[in-house]
């Protein structure tokens, strides 16, 4: 996994890069990040609470649960969807005019692999870093999800 923590000149913000190597086709991914039950049980998501409108200004929610059992409703749009191949998804962020994107990328590199790249700019360094491990651990949960063989189920 490789990550880039500097401001770029173009955006003047904080970004991050993550990159994953996943033993699944482009569409087994896809279907994992736009399919709400697929969604909710490797993306720490609580049970029925997830609800998606995949489609460019599509709207999605969620409530996601933490290790430690605490709750936290989310809310965001899809600003674009190309499938199986690009996701941008924004996120609303209370106090905040515009909604943070994150865009995810998926490459297949030959039967049953795909390269899922994750690139999120936020507006500090605080921001970012949350940002970066909130999408580590999503990584960390859709491996296990597509390793366990759940995502065809």
């Amino acid at each position: 996994m490789s990550t880039e923590q500097s401001p770029t000149a173009a955006d003047q913000g904080f970004s991050y890069t993550l990159t994953r190597t996943l033993d699944a086709p482009a569409s087994r991914v896809w279907a994992a990040w736009t399919t709400p039950d697929q969604y909710a049980r490797w993306a720490y998501a609580v049970p029925g609470s997830v609800e998606m409108d995949v489609r460019p200004g599509g709207t999605w929610k969620a409530t996601m649960r933490t290790p430690d059992g605490t709750e936290f409703p989310l809310t965001g749009s899809y600003a674009e969807v190309a499938e199986p191949r690009r996701l941008t998804i924004g996120m609303d962020v209370p106090g905040r005019p515009e909604p943070a994107t994150m865009s995810l990328e998926l490459t297949e590199q030959g039967p049953g692999t795909t390269v899922i790249t994750l690139h999120q700019t936020c507006d500090t360094a605080e921001e970012r870093d949350g940002a970066e491990q909130g999408s580590g651990m999503l990584l960390d949960g859709l491996t296990a999800f597509l390793r366990d063989g759940a995502a065809g189920a």
